[in-house]
């Protein structure tokens, strides 16, 4: 199977985690579309480069109300 003909979506979460998807499949509870879809390769450059902190939301926040502290 040529892989790289394989179409994903990367999807996003409440808590801004992202992943990469098969374009086409339902998405699982709690996540949504981001709105970048294209190869494995495209998917996972774009992920790269939108999501460089890749703690969950809750764990960023939480850890800067400490250091305002």
């Amino acid at each position: 199977m040529n892989t790289s003909a394989l179409r994903y979506l990367v999807a996003v979460n409440d808590e801004e985690q992202h992943a990469l998807w098969p374009a086409g499949a339902p998405l699982p509870a709690g996540w949504r579309p981001e709105g970048f879809s294209g190869t494995e390769e495209e998917c996972v450059a774009h992920v790269d480069q939108v999501w460089p902190d890749i703690r969950p939301l809750s764990l960023r926040r939480r850890l800067a109300g400490e250091e305002g502290r």
